[in-house]
């Protein structure tokens, strides 16, 4: 008789429970000021390194979340959202001017607040994420929306390690007072199709906004004679405390920054149809800029139907699905980097 001994396999070694999704606060000071922001670590296995965002938010006073006191779209802390489903972590900041950080050094003085100062808080931000445990510095991107986009194309070129990717979002491609001129002459242009202005009205009113342009650059006062009591506010308080930032702001040309890009680097660059802040022809010279400096995809995308803060009709609070669709391809091209 053959007597057969059966042994038992051995036990497959269960694997490691995941390390669930969690957000830390992080604190970080940089030229006197402390500064208050998220940290977003995706579910992941331990030990293990992950892609990293700094996420850069709009113009005014928009804090971590992509929101200001008058309004809540929450259009930073959604793109976190939609960069987790691709286990991708994610810093976001109060900026100078916005939530816990508020205006910080400049409490005292605000006039003294210029751009350079917003550039080299997001610098500090993203030295911060590069060195957080879960972070690839392999793997550092950039999503900056409107005036944050031209901030991280700024970053993109300067901070070391350079960023895998750009991820540009209704980006602020022009020079900022070209940017303004273009949309009160749009709104000009509105009210005359309305039968609010007349023609010869519009005419003189568009002169006068290009009057105060030139002023504004030349520093000189804006004569505001010809221009609407809102309007004529508007260019009034860029000669007030907000000088300083305004003439710094305008003294970049977006196009201009991407020569500095690392060849190759990812980049994304969306444009909503109705998007009136950041027409997509606004975004036509850096399209170029960046494709003379050799980036890689998935380049501009542009997104029918939505608006500046990334949403659409059919998505009033939410990311539109285009635009998860764009930070999905974004985040698959710098998976995929060569």
């Amino acid at each position: 008789m053959t007597l057969t001994v059966l042994t038992a396999a051995p036990a497959a070694e269960a694997a490691p429970a995941l390390v669930p999704a969690a957000d830390r606060e992080i604190v970080f000071t940089v030229d006197g000021t402390t500064t208050y922001g998220t940290l977003h670590v995706p579910a992941h296995r331990p030990g293990q390194r992950l892609r990293a965002a700094l996420l850069l938010s709009g113009s005014g006073p928009t804090d971590r979340d992509g929101n200001q006191p008058t309004y809540t779209p929450n259009t930073l802390s959604l793109v976190s959202d939609a960069l987790d489903r691709d286990r991708v972590a994610t810093l976001r900041f109060d900026k100078y001017g916005s939530g816990r950080t508020g205006l910080g050094a400049y409490r005292d003085q605000p006039e003294e607040l210029d751009y350079p100062a917003f550039v080299r808080q997001a610098a500090a931000a993203y030295a911060l994420l590069r060195d957080q445990p879960e972070t690839d510095p392999r793997g550092l991107l950039v999503v900056g929306h409107s005036e944050g986009a031209m901030t991280g194309l700024l970053l993109g070129g300067t901070v070391h390690p350079r960023p895998a990717g750009l991820a540009l979002l209704q980006p602020q491609a022009i020079r900022l007072l070209d940017l303004v001129a273009l949309q009160l002459k749009d709104q000009i242009a509105e009210a005359t199709r309305l039968g609010h202005l007349t023609p010869e009205q519009q005419r003189t009113i568009d002169a006068a906004i290009d009057a105060a342009v030139i002023a504004l650059r030349a520093q000189r006062p804006v004569d505001t004679t010809d221009l609407p009591p809102a309007v004529a506010q508007l260019f009034q308080a860029f000669q007030g405390p907000n000088a300083k930032f305004v003439n710094s702001d305008d003294a970049i040309y977006p196009p201009n920054t991407a020569a500095a890009l690392r060849p190759g680097t990812k980049v994304l660059l969306t444009c909503g149809t109705n998007d009136p802040q950041v027409p997509c022809a606004t975004t036509d010279a850096l399209t170029t800029a960046l494709r003379h400096a050799h980036t890689g995809g998935p380049g501009r995308i542009p997104l029918p139907g939505v608006n500046h803060l990334l949403h659409d009709a059919n998505h009033p609070d939410t990311l539109t699905p285009a635009v998860r669709d764009a930070l999905r391809r974004f985040t698959s091209a710098v998976a995929h980097r060569g």
